[in-house]
């Protein structure tokens, strides 16, 4: 049987942290098991909002060894940076003038990034969803990825591809691309910032203790976790919708230690802050050791993360360029003129 394809990445602007690993690239690792998988660093959302050009190079081959260090095999899933594929960007063009306007403007993303850029605001964050799309539509995913705060993305996407591609521009019975479904993978879908505990761990947060970043070092990770907000109250749980560090660090020690969360809320019930920190801080080190000790392999031997990349790129190439040109052949375009020998 064929497996259904999945499609999923993340930018590589800031370092990734535990939201990212334990709500997206943990759950890759599994998928990639189960499904074909494409994983890209998507480089080029992250310019849509300003960035340092002298670092963002070195933090997509950062973020690409990262997939790896965390578990993710090339023999098993293609793993490439999405500005190696130009494909994306052609797609982008030509799904951008089938899509209406007011969709993207009533994005909530777009609303609440543009109010804290003002007039700095690009045509780029408007346009962030309709790249998007073409991320997944290029590759006919079946499903992708996405928590809350990217399901209207997807929404978009599908929109896109069945009601103006497919319902626009498919010949009878027939579809231009597929339209992808949603998986949604709620365990450890939202770890929460360290020193707000009602608001997501983030790499746009300017306050770098509100996150774990997965190349900390045990003595920062230790550090970070003491300073973690948290309240009067002896012991840990869910239960109580008023102490939501609480229940957040209980999380992270329930989902790093491979416990239930019923076996960590019965372990911790009666704990104190002190002590917890220090056995959530033993967890946290121990898990993040062979990430961090595969990613210092990886870096070190630029030839051999270049290879892995390579070999995805042109893997991704194959397929995205067969999509677009079921677009192009869609919309009406003349045909590329075979190269001459």
């Amino acid at each position: 049987m064929e497996r259904k394809r999945v499609l999923s990445g993340v930018q590589p602007t800031g370092a990734l942290h535990l939201g990212n690993w334990l709500g997206a690239i943990r759950n890759w690792v599994t998928l990639q098991h189960q499904h074909d998988t494409f994983f890209c660093v998507v480089d080029l959302h992250a310019i849509t909002v300003p960035h340092d050009p002298a670092l963002l190079a070195q933090q997509t081959r950062q973020t690409a060894a990262l997939y790896l260090a965390c578990g993710i095999d090339p023999q098993l899933a293609t793993v490439f940076v999405q500005s190696h594929v130009p494909a994306h960007s052609e797609l982008c063009w030509l799904l951008n003038c089938i899509t209406p306007l007011n969709w993207l403007e009533r994005m909530i993303q777009f609303k609440e990034k543009a109010g804290k850029q003002g007039n700095q605001t690009s045509v780029g964050l408007l346009d962030y969803p309709v790249l998007m799309a073409a991320d997944i539509l290029l590759y006919n995913a079946h499903l992708v990825p996405v928590g809350e705060d990217q399901k209207q993305h997807l929404e978009l996407a599908r929109n896109i591809a069945q009601q103006r591609l497919n319902g626009r521009f498919a010949s009878d019975g027939e579809t231009v691309l597929n339209v992808p479904e949603p998986l949604i993978l709620p365990e450890g879908a939202r770890v929460m910032s360290l020193t707000d505990g009602r608001n997501k761990m983030s790499k746009s947060d300017p306050n770098d203790n509100s996150r774990i970043n997965l190349l900390d070092t045990p003595d920062l990770v230790r550090k970070k976790i003491r300073r973690a907000r948290t309240d009067a109250v002896t012991g840990l749980t869910f239960d109580d919708p008023e102490r939501p560090e609480a229940a957040n660090l209980l999380a992270l020690y329930a989902l790093l230690g491979g416990r239930s969360p019923a076996a960590a809320a019965q372990e911790c019930g009666r704990m104190g802050w002190g002590r917890f920190k220090a056995v959530l801080s033993d967890v946290v080190v121990e898990a993040l050791a062979p990430i961090q000790q595969r990613h210092g392999e990886l870096m070190a031997d630029p030839t051999a993360l270049d290879r892995v990349l390579s070999q995805g790129r042109q893997r991704a190439e194959t397929v995205a360029q067969a999509s677009l040109e079921r677009v192009r052949t869609a919309l009406g375009l003349a045909p590329r003129t075979p190269e001459t020998p």
